[in-house]
C-alpha cells in the first residue's frame, strides 16, 4: 500500500511541474531556463517535462489545468519568495486531491493529512 503522499509525489508532483514548465513556456514565452529558476528545478529537468518524459503519466481534468495555468501566471509574474511558491504548489497539490483525482486513480488513499493540518490558503 502507498501512502497519499507517496501517491502525490510519485505522479501527481511531477504531473504538476510538467504542467507548470509547459504552460511557462507556450503560454508566456519563457526559456527552459527561465523556468528552471523560477520552479528552483534543473534546466535538464524542465527538459524532461516539456518533452513529457517526466510527469506526463497523469491527466488532469480542465479545472485542475486552469488552477495551474493560473499559478503559472502568478509564478512569470510576481517575485514569490521560495517559501510562496511552496505554499502555491501545496495550493495546487489540495486542488487535484479536491477534484477527486486521487480517489478515482488511488481509491485507498485518504486525503493527505499535512494538508488538512496546515492553512495554506
Amino acid at each position: 500500500m502507498k501512502t497519499t503522499c507517496e501517491i502525490m509525489v510519485q505522479k501527481v508532483l511531477p504531473a504538476i511541474r510538467a504542467e507548470l514548465s509547459r504552460t511557462m513556456i507556450f503560454e508566456h514565452g519563457c526559456t527552459q531556463q527561465d523556468v528552471a529558476d523560477i520552479l528552483e528545478l534543473s534546466r535538464a529537468a524542465v527538459s524532461q517535462y516539456v518533452s513529457e518524459k517526466r510527469g506526463a503519466e497523469v491527466g488532469f481534468s480542465e479545472e485542475t489545468q486552469y488552477e495551474i495555468r493560473k499559478f503559472a501566471s502568478v509564478l512569470v509574474n510576481k517575485d514569490l519568495s521560495s517559501q510562496e511558491k511552496v505554499k502555491g504548489m501545496c495550493n495546487v497539490c489540495r486542488f487535484v486531491q479536491k477534484s477527486g483525482w486521487l480517489y478515482r486513480n488511488a481509491p485507498e488513499a485518504k486525503a493527505c493529512i499535512i494538508c488538512e493540518d496546515t492553512d495554506l490558503e
